[in-house]
């Protein structure tokens, strides 16, 4: 039996535990906005009892699930259902192949490596322009109005690439940036970097690829297992040396951690590997703190911000370790939000049927937001920040920026 026997297996013992509670469909931020999508149970384990090997899918519908894991958080017997519903959409794509727009919105790192530079700001204009943004609504699909991230002047690596970085710490650790911070928010990788380098940490960054999040999103499956092994490839060997691996993206170090391994079959020693010495930045910290390694030498912020906890890290299922960490900084407070899901889920709220969908599902986040007074939020995920930003007109910050105030050092604002 092969690993991707297993893996299917696997996920045919886990619909038979469901036990029709409902509890699902309940909780579900989508099928509490749009009829399109009939609710987890239905078109998870419900429906994969007619998916058989060589014969169309049997329901279209799961095309609307957004793959935010609420469902997997709150079913009381462990169904899969998020890792059921996401195969069943890589069986779409296996009988049909990946459409343009899917190949688009999984490659997208590509646009960040031609328009990242000198160029971003013709780059940014040309990806801003309405007249471009309705074409490209009626011709590929892609919302006019959904929130595209702004291109940088330059990139985190080229970044990292001229600074000097001192005398050689004795305690190393790899820094997977992913690439939102390479190519839109370079200022999250240096506050990441600066933090690190505080608390006595050489930061190494490798090459690097895609962590194929995007890809196994639009159920292009082959297309991420061929990123994932290239990052497994370049980060194992720094793993046998005893070299954690830490990220700012949670959606990037659950894919490393869980999603990339469970869903494409990966269980070789490197992967396994790789997957067991990943931590989200805040996850790395908190140990730090709890091993009493953690320079705690913060200066006030006196403030109160809205905190967004985003699905991918509920995921991970440590916690809350920025708010463990950052209620540890004089005079700042952080108050989480109840909201189940932003809405945009990756490249869900991209897709020009499916972002007034996306919209009505953070309306509440949205409201909770401006609620609050403040013209700033947090959040950990790239995705969530702009979609917050975008609903709710605020700016947007990762923790670690917050951190790197309190340690009192000083912003590079040349992003």
């Amino acid at each position: 039996m092969t690993a991707l026997d297993h893996i299917e297996l696997s996920l045919e013992q886990s619909l038979d535990h469901c036990i029709k509670c409902n509890i699902c469909t309940a909780a579900c931020p989508v099928g509490a906005v749009t009829d399109l999508f009939p609710g987890p149970k239905y078109v998870g384990p419900q429906a994969q009892r007619f998916r058989k090997p060589g014969q169309p899918s049997p329901d279209e519908s799961v095309d609307y699930c957004s793959g935010c894991r609420v469902c997997n958080e709150v079913c009381p017997t462990g169904v899969k259902i998020m890792e059921l519903n996401t195969r069943a959409k890589a069986r779409i794509v296996e009988q049909r192949g990946l459409p343009l727009r899917g190949w688009l919105l999984g490659y997208q790192y590509l646009f960040g490596k031609l328009a990242c530079g000198p160029q971003a700001a013709i780059a940014n204009f040309f990806a801003n322009n309405r007249l471009v943004r309705s074409l490209t609504e009626q011709v590929i699909g892609i919302a006019r109005h959904a929130p595209l991230p702004r291109f940088s002047r330059f990139s985190f690596r080229s970044w990292f690439g001229r600074r000097t970085t001192g005398d050689r710490q004795k305690r190393q650790v790899v820094y997977f940036h992913g690439c939102a911070t390479n190519y839109y928010e370079p200022r999250i990788g240096q506050a990441a970097v600066e933090v690190l380098e505080h608390n006595g940490f050489e930061v190494i960054i490798p090459e690097q690829g895609c962590c194929g999040l995007p890809l196994l999103s639009n159920g292009a499956f082959s297309h991420a297992k061929r990123h994932h092994e290239y990052n497994v490839a370049r980060l194992a060997p720094y793993v046998e040396r005893g070299i954690p691996i830490v990220g700012t993206s949670t959606s990037c170090t659950l894919t490393l951690k869980e999603e990339a391994p469970e869903l494409l079959a990966m269980h070789d020693r490197a992967t396994r590997m790789v997957a067991e010495n990943t931590y989200d930045i805040f996850e790395f910290l908190r140990l730090l703190h709890e091993q009493g390694e953690l320079k705690t030498d913060f200066q006030p912020i006196e403030a109160v911000l809205p905190y967004h906890a985003p699905c991918q890290q509920r995921a991970h299922r440590i916690g809350r370790p920025a708010l463990d960490i950052l209620e540890l900084v004089p005079g700042l407070k952080l108050n989480e939000s109840s909201a189940a899901c932003c809405g945009l889920a990756g490249s869900y709220g991209y897709k020009a049927e499916k972002y007034q969908v996306a919209m009505d599902v953070g309306a509440d986040l949205f409201s909770w937001v401006q609620q609050s007074g403040s013209d700033t939020a947090v959040c950990d995920s790239e995705i969530c920040r702009w979609q917050i930003a975008h609903g709710a007109g605020v700016t947007m910050r990762h923790p670690i920026e917050l951190l790197r105030d309190a340690y009192g050092q000083p912003a590079d604002r040349r992003a």
